[in-house]
């Protein structure tokens, strides 16, 4: 099970997420407060003034807690769990920005990195695909 640091830490990675395209879409914002909500995150103190857009998240400030939470060699699981929360969030207002297809495109190169096995690395770009997939037929 995650520790509270490491949810937090993912919340966080989630709001800046949304923050990359410089505003949080009405669905990301729905998207969040949930996960804020089923995590037990929507009154703390450090995530409130982010998750309530008080304050805004650079692009920088999302990528160094990315790197916080993965840490120096993430595993494809780590990588792959990631992908997944984050895909979430980007596919949930149905438009997903270049810095967004950005940050998903350099975690499935960290994972392709850092996997030392084959299969892992052929269920992480399966799982994207299928994402895409998902995300350009709500579009058709």
């Amino acid at each position: 099970m995650a520790s509270n640091s490491n949810v937090k830490k993912l919340v966080k990675i989630l709001i800046g997420a949304a923050w990359l395209d410089g505003k949080i879409q009405p669905e990301e914002r729905e998207y969040l407060d949930r996960v804020a909500q089923e995590k037990g995150l929507t009154d703390d103190p450090e995530i409130r003034p982010w998750l309530y857009e008080l304050r805004s998240v650079s692009p920088d400030e999302c990528y160094r807690w990315l790197e916080e939470y993965l840490g120096s060699r993430p595993t494809s699981e780590d990588c792959q769990n990631l992908i997944e929360a984050i895909s979430g969030l980007i596919y949930s207002d149905g438009n997903v920005a270049n810095e967004e297809a950005k940050l998903l495109m350099k975690l499935q190169q960290l994972e392709e990195a850092n996997s030392s096995t084959q299969p892992d690395e052929q269920t992480v770009l399966k799982a994207i695909q299928k994402l895409y997939h998902r995300w350009v037929n709500r579009q058709a």
